[in-house]
């Protein structure tokens, strides 16, 4: 696993030549991914602003997360995610966005969803989006870590395609 402060310092010259804008949503990471961003100098001329909306509540009216989507699939689902990546975007200045869902334990699991499950979506304003769901073995803070991990790290190669918003 690559160190957070490497791929977050890699991430914000990819976004800063590129002319884009970071948002994130997060639920199971409490800020996590907005941390390592802000770790880094100079941050605030590619990231705009990082969502913590760990309640259902907040995830309803902080980024437009529907309550039947909620009710339909659950807080950790890639329907909900999605939704949350796209309400970033539209609630921010933001042109790329990440969101989080998941379960970190030790507690809350189930056979469906285990603890360790995390989902994420990914967007941007130009309508490139990616959804994964995830298994991270640990305990609740490996699998917080785990989970900003990838989430900066599929941003990371994302940045890198050859034509990362087509």
């Amino acid at each position: 696993m690559q160190n957070l402060t490497e791929l977050s310092t890699q991430l914000g010259q990819l976004l800063q030549q590129g002319d884009q804008i970071l948002v994130t949503a997060e639920s199971c990471t409490g800020g996590g991914v907005a941390t390592a961003i802000t770790d880094i100098a100079g941050s605030s001329t590619w990231f705009d602003r990082a969502f913590i909306t760990y309640s259902n509540d907040a995830k309803m009216e902080m980024l437009g997360v529907r309550s039947k989507t909620l009710g339909q699939f659950g807080a950790v689902s890639e329907a909900v995610v999605v939704e949350m990546a796209l309400g970033a975007l539209r609630h921010s200045n933001g042109t790329l966005s990440v969101a989080i869902s998941g379960i970190a334990g030790p507690g809350g699991g189930s056979e469906d969803k285990p603890v360790g499950t995390v989902c994420f979506a990914w967007a941007s304003s130009l309508g490139w989006q990616k959804v994964e769901t995830c298994l991270f073995a640990g305990d609740r803070s490996e699998v917080r870590t785990k989970a900003v991990c990838h989430a900066l790290t599929t941003l990371l190669e994302h940045m890198t395609d050859e034509e990362p918003f087509s």
